[in-house]
């Protein structure tokens, strides 16, 4: 039979608070026997799948949607790198436009702010008389822009890059 850990000797391994990790159980992220005495015990492999979920929330993906991909593991043995890839899978296209929109903020706010002119007339985030309200709410020149059904009505063409020299690039 395979050695179980106990709550205190997985939180030292994995690094996260006894705490956090009842709260993943309670959630059904990771599962725990119980002794006579009602002690967790966790299987080895449970720390694949605290490594998994720590890193899975740091690329900023919810608990649910965690839970959800642990889910379609297999409980009754040991995930196999085929299964762990098969996961990874699914994530691909949404962590790629994660990544994408890192970069531009990166690239975007560096120029911006590092340029110096501090010139809100020209400044691409700038947002005069709030136009982009018409557009929805949140970040309208960071986040992706949905495509217009028809040809857009005659007004300033959109954004698509930080400041050369401070001035917008025409799409």
């Amino acid at each position: 039979m395979q050695e179980s850990l106990t709550i205190g000797q997985l939180a030292a391994r994995s690094g996260v608070a006894p705490s956090a990790l009842r709260y993943y159980e309670r959630l059904g992220l990771i599962r725990a026997d119980r002794t006579g005495g009602n002690q967790r015990r966790y299987a080895r492999t449970e720390l694949r799948r605290v490594a998994f979920i720590r890193v899975s929330q740091q690329v900023g993906v919810s608990l649910e949607e965690i839970r959800e991909a642990l889910d379609s593991l297999p409980a009754s043995r040991t995930p196999t790198a085929a299964d762990w890839a098969e996961l990874s899978t699914a994530w691909r296209a949404r962590l790629s436009e994660k990544i994408r929109l890192m970069t531009k903020l990166r690239d975007d706010l560096d120029g911006c702010i590092g340029c110096g002119c501090l010139s809100l007339q020209r400044c691409v985030l700038y947002n005069p008389d709030d136009k982009l309200s018409g557009e929805g709410p949140g970040a309208r020149l960071m986040l992706p822009r949905p495509e217009p059904a028809a040809a857009p009505a005659a007004g300033p063409a959109p954004v698509t890059s930080a400041c050369g020299d401070c001035a917008p690039a025409p799409a």
